[in-house]
């Protein structure tokens, strides 16, 4: 079984933290591999000084939907104050860590570009590093590591909270690598230190690790889940349900209009290697076409050493798209918000510029056949930051 961060500073690390205040950024995947919370354990040792902590997007304790604001609080459990990074500003600020020396990261990433987790981080090394504190990062696993790198780096005329420091889609690091990652290449300047995990390997997808799966967000059940997300995240850009509101988020998608059988067979015929899709039906419970029938496909992964999944998402977002022209793309604020998730507009321009008798697996791989230079790139850069 793998080692986590936090066991090991619990175990034969506890002097890196020994004698200063403390704050904690976590969620409820912050445990150790009993299922013991991070937050408790720290709490209950007397060595360590706990005296804040920290929530992300879905709040301390995981209650609050994708993007619903989370206000400051108070901890029930321990009476300890909870600052919230998901409220009025995302940013951990210098007055947020009065009277704390050292704040510690304990948090289950995904792997991908999207999740807002790894963008927490971020933020919180540039307010270490503006108040002269530190940081100390508990690694974890990156669940779908054996993946490779895929899709373009994000540049900065389009980062936001679901995409920046030139990440590419899947970029294969854990945390404690995007820690030092994000303070390295963007000279954050934090003073920041990773505990590393034992036992672990790059090769390893979650399940060969032994460890209990705790999801780090409502809609991300399943390590399975955190397989496809890669590609089916791209659904939120647009007026298809991507599953919220399921028990099979970024698993299922669709919309009222779509013909199940025929989506099912279209998809079935593009040569996607590692899935196959059935007919679906399904009406959320919330979030898109809440409480409507819904049709449209569910997603099965076979084999996921063969899965390509952003190939896969962008296969049937463009079948879906040249399919209907009920299909559109979301805009929030003027914007496309599917250009925030895919890094700029030639995603969509793509897509819709292609016929209805366009093949959506080339249309998938010329998209991401433009990405390549960016991935080998980012291959190149990321291989300074690597422990594993």
């Amino acid at each position: 079984m793998a080692t986590l961060g936090v066991e090991r500073l619990l175990n034969d690390r506890s002097e890196t933290v020994e004698g200063e205040r403390l704050g904690l950024i976590t969620n409820p995947s912050g445990t150790d591999s009993n299922l013991n919370t991070t937050i408790d354990l720290l709490d209950a040792r007397e060595e360590f000084d706990l005296r804040k902590l920290f929530g992300p997007e879905h709040g301390l304790r995981g209650d609050a939907q994708a993007g619903v604001k989370v206000e400051d609080s108070t901890d029930e459990r321990t009476g300890l104050p909870v600052k919230s990074l998901y409220g009025e500003q995302k940013r951990l600020t210098p007055e947020m860590m009065d009277g704390v020396d050292t704040v510690i990261y304990d948090m289950q990433d995904v792997g991908c570009r999207f999740y807002t987790l790894i963008y927490t981080l971020g933020y919180a090394l540039k307010g270490v590093a503006e108040a002269d504190k530190r940081m100390v990062v508990l690694d974890r696993p990156n669940p779908i590591s054996p993946l490779p790198v895929a899709g373009n780096r994000i540049g900065d005329d389009v980062a936001s909270f679901v995409g920046a420091y030139e990440l590419p889609v899947v970029h294969g690091m854990t945390v404690g690598e995007l820690a030092t990652y994000f303070n390295g290449e963007f000279d954050v300047g934090a003073d920041v230190e990773v505990v590393e995990m034992r036992d672990w390997s790059r090769t390893d997808w979650f399940s060969d690790t032994d460890l209990p799966w705790v999801y780090p967000s409502p809609n991300m059940p399943t390590p399975g889940t955190a397989t496809l997300y890669p590609g089916m995240c791209f659904f939120e850009g647009t007026n298809l349900s991507e599953g919220r509101g399921t028990t099979k988020p970024f698993e299922l998608v669709g919309a009222p209009w779509i013909d199940a059988d025929d989506w099912a067979a279209e998809l079935s015929n593009q040569g996607l290697d590692g899935v196959a899709f059935r007919p679906a039906y399904f009406s959320p419970t919330f979030s898109k076409h809440e409480r409507e029938n819904v049709t449209g496909v569910q997603i099965h992964v076979l084999d996921r050493d063969a899965i390509d999944p952003v190939t896969v998402g962008l296969t049937v977002l463009a079948s879906a798209f040249t399919a209907s022209d009920d299909c559109e793309w979301i805009v929030y604020d003027g914007d496309y918000f599917i250009d925030k998730l895919a890094g700029g507009s030639y995603l969509r321009e793509t897509i819709d510029a292609a016929d209805a008798s366009a093949e959506p697996r080339e249309i998938a791989d010329t998209i991401v056949g433009s990405w390549e230079g960016d991935r080998t790139e980012f291959l190149d850069v990321r291989a300074e930051y690597l422990r594993y």
